[in-house]
């Protein structure tokens, strides 16, 4: 992501130093069950060189899209193998899927486009122009659109799926992330560059809020329950944060790992998930709508960023790599470290047996 290699600059130990967690536990009695827990079920080593950002499951296929810098693999994930490629997609930083629909929609982040493609034939169906940088990608189920949020013109460009065109710009005050849709007519997106969750009304397609996410800096994933109005930010100072999403009211700050980029929230366990690039997962467990606690910091791969959940299976996976050394720039600045030719795999996080 685009605010990442800054984040990974700026932290140190001790990053949640002076940190106020505001709702870190749940009363003893609030929830009888034994939350689930995780471990680290399968190793899928793929080929193929380059970088990687967002991926996506497509549950009814058993289908996961990864993302390659320049284009996507599809990987049939009863196998962990590849089925299937999507060529021509530079700068690809996610891919949303409209099953209903029957397509797909990739951002491309350098040619400033949407590349639409049939889900079954995986041919192109149309390039559409967007604005600059596009990053975050979703399909939203209520109105039956696509939103490509621009990073580098601090936009949201709505994309009609009937006709695959831009039907507005919506101007976000911020540079946006990960975003998510409620199905019921909200999306809410974080605003890296304002420490924010910007609220965007699908009816009017207008910003109606902007609220400050307190013990958050930089968020970059994003994760919903939308049944008990519940969003989680994850931030780039190590910590999460969680909004009321009708109010914008701050519910609680907790730990998370260095170096976060992906959330998920499972609604069957009620786990809120952060993947850490510093090679862990932490799980946040919500007894209730007031009460959350991490339960597990389980150990997975240094670069483990970003994830995908699939909900019929309630497994995750996050794609990595092995890196060399860092090269040390003038003045001081680091690079990121280079990725080791034919090192590419991906972690399969399931439920622990009990």
């Amino acid at each position: 992501m685009r605010g990442q290699a800054q984040a990974i600059h700026r932290l140190t130990g001790g990053v949640l130093a002076g940190l106020t967690v505001i709702a870190a536990a749940a009363p003893a009695a609030a929830n009888v069950a034994q939350p689930v827990t995780y471990a680290v079920a399968d190793k899928w080593s793929l080929p193929g060189d380059g970088g990687w950002d967002y991926l996506s499951v497509d549950p009814a296929a058993h289908l996961l899209y990864l993302s390659r810098a320049t284009h996507v693999a599809i990987v049939d994930i009863a196998s962990g193998q590849i089925v299937g490629d999507i060529a021509d997609t530079p700068g690809v930083h996610g891919i949303a899927l409209a099953a209903d629909l029957g397509r797909g929609y990739i951002s491309a982040g350098i040619s400033n486009r949407v590349k639409v493609f049939d889900l079954r034939t995986r041919a192109t169906i149309e390039n559409i122009a967007v604005g600059v940088k596009p990053d975050a990608i979703l399909y939203d189920p209520y109105t039956h659109r696509v939103i490509a949020f621009n990073g580098g013109s601090d936009s949201a460009s709505v994309i009609d799926t009937a006709t695959n065109t831009v039907a507005q710009t919506i101007a976000l005050g911020g540079q946006p992330e990960f975003a998510r849709s409620d199905g019921a007519g909200h999306l809410y997106v974080n605003l890296e560059d304002k420490n924010q969750l910007a609220v965007i009304d699908m009816a009017t397609l207008k910003v109606t809020a902007r609220w400050a996410l307190p013990g958050c800096d930089m968020p970059t994933g994003l994760a919903l329950d939308a049944a008990h109005q519940r969003s989680f930010s994850v931030c780039s100072n190590a910590a999460m944060t969680i909004l009321d999403t009708q109010t914008g009211r701050a519910v609680a700050t907790l730990p998370i790992g260095q170096f976060v980029d992906g959330a998920q929230f499972d609604p069957d366990s009620q786990n809120a998930f952060s993947s850490n690039g510093e090679g862990t997962l932490t799980v946040v467990h919500e007894s209730d709508p007031e009460h959350f606690a991490v339960i597990q910091t389980l150990a997975t791969a240094k670069g483990a960023r970003t994830s995908a959940l699939d909900p019929a299976t309630h497994r995750l996976y996050l794609p990595t790599a092995s890196f060399g050394p860092t090269a040390q720039a003038s003045g001081g600045a680091r690079h990121r470290p280079p990725i080791l030719p034919g090192s590419f795999v991906v972690l399969v996080v399931a439920p622990a047996a009990r």
